[in-house]
């Protein structure tokens, strides 16, 4: 079944059925709509189940129906009721409008609705305006209602590119004790898709400018301050720094557990004294300690978890590859062939590591030698050559032939 003809259903029966939500802000972007939302007006709970016996009924708190893989909602009001992310009243009803159920909407982007049929926008909070100037408003003070507002307009500033508007910003900060209450698993989320984006360091910045930063991500907050070298970071302190970081970490790939390594490589930093400012010396080292709270904190995964302390414990090592002994070339690339990271994620983090100018298009590239390494000396090649079985001794002899070919190898670069 169209939507059209669902719509024309809806209509013989005196309803309407608008398209809301992200689906119009994307579709007056004019980008690909990934989810459609429909907002049912003019009939009751009774009615439309009528119409549409196949709809697939969830939700606890109020109906949500799937049919032909699109989400229908009847038109609703919300109450806040208690504290925090899941504490409302909700009231349903034929008789409730298009724009009092846009009123309960986050953001003014968010508050637009297309009825189906006419494809007249119907828009009480001016959020074209807003698309227009790369805004992201409150609607209404009732933004405060929701603590999870507060991460997913950060994660939406960071996907569309927009800038927080000052009030928003303000509303945001007075959630700062309520967002204490919400589920690590909804903050995650958050955290996740914004690291899909193509900027994620607008986000934490967003989260920085709101004063909130340190709720969540207490780790990443403490880099704020902690001043480096101007020779090697002109770009400011270790805060500024991560966020270059997993910018540029985002160009090299999608892989969000590499993104996540990028985030977190310098999260030792901001366990340094003051007094040692502006070195950090060992925070390679001191790395997993703030990766291990910060992951417990909001659950994120495992793989992730292990990703981001091997970038920690080795992107200083990746970065002087090739001042170092065959003997720690070879050492340094078994321990991060074996890890979840991989050689090359570890390159593409000590690449992004790089955010002086010019640093980050022509980084020396250890992995391709590395791999090489890896390739051309393998088990296999050692049972060849020295008859060998016993587990132990392969083990040691491959490590032997590997550091006499990269030595051969730097011979050969010098």
């Amino acid at each position: 079944m169209e939507i059209e003809e669902i719509a024309n259903k809806i209509k013989k029966h005196n309803g309407k059925l608008y398209l809301v939500g992200g689906a119009v802000r994307d579709e007056l972007l004019g980008k690909e709509k990934t989810d459609e939302d429909y907002c049912v007006v003019g009939l009751s709970k009774e009615e439309f189940e009528g119409l549409f016996p196949n709809a697939k009924i969830r939700g606890k708190s109020f109906a949500v129906y799937d049919l032909e893989k699109k989400e229908f909602a009847l038109a609703r009001k919300e109450k806040k009721i208690g504290v925090g992310h899941k504490e409302f009243g909700i009231e349903t009803g034929k008789e409730i409008s298009i724009e009092e159920d846009l009123k309960r909407r986050d953001i003014t982007i968010n508050a637009m609705a297309k009825e189906v049929l006419t494809g007249k926008i119907i828009d009480p909070y001016n959020g074209r305006k807003d698309l227009k100037y790369k805004i992201i408003r409150a609607t209404t003070k009732a933004f405060k209602e929701d603590p999870l507002r507060v991460y997913r307009v950060a994660r939406l500033a960071a996907k569309l590119e927009f800038t927080v508007e000052e009030n928003t910003i303000i509303l945001m900060k007075s959630l700062k004790k309520e967002l204490h209450t919400l589920p690590k698993e909804r903050v995650f989320m958050e955290l996740k898709k914004a690291l899909q984006t193509d900027k994620p360091s607008i986000f934490f910045e967003t989260l920085k400018q709101a004063g909130v930063l340190d709720v969540h991500f207490k780790e990443i907050s403490k880099l704020i301050g902690a001043l480096q070298p101007v020779k090697y970071h002109p770009e400011g302190d270790a805060f500024n720094h991560t966020m270059q970081t997993i910018d540029n970490t985002a160009k090299q790939t999608k892989k969000l557990e590499i993104r996540f390594a990028g985030l977190v490589h310098d999260l030792g930093k901001g366990l340094t004294p003051k007094k040692m400012y502006p070195h950090h010396y060992g925070h390679d080292k001191n790395g997993p300690i703030p990766i291990r709270e910060l992951t417990a904190r909001i659950g994120i995964p495992i793989t992730w978890k292990k990703c981001g302390i091997t970038a920690a414990k080795e992107h200083m090592l990746g970065g002087i590859f090739f001042r170092m002994t065959p003997a720690k070339q070879v050492a340094l690339i078994e321990r991060v062939e074996k890890s979840i990271l991989g050689i090359q994620g570890l390159q593409i983090v000590v690449n992004a590591d790089r955010t002086r100018e010019g640093d980050v298009e022509k980084p020396k590239q250890f992995a391709p030698i590395a791999k090489k390494c890896l390739k051309e000396i393998d088990g296999e090649y050692i049972k060849q050559k020295y008859n060998l079985i016993d587990g132990i001794a392969i083990k040691n002899k491959l490590h032997e032939e590997r550091v006499k070919w990269m030595k051969q190898e730097k011979t050969k670069r010098s």
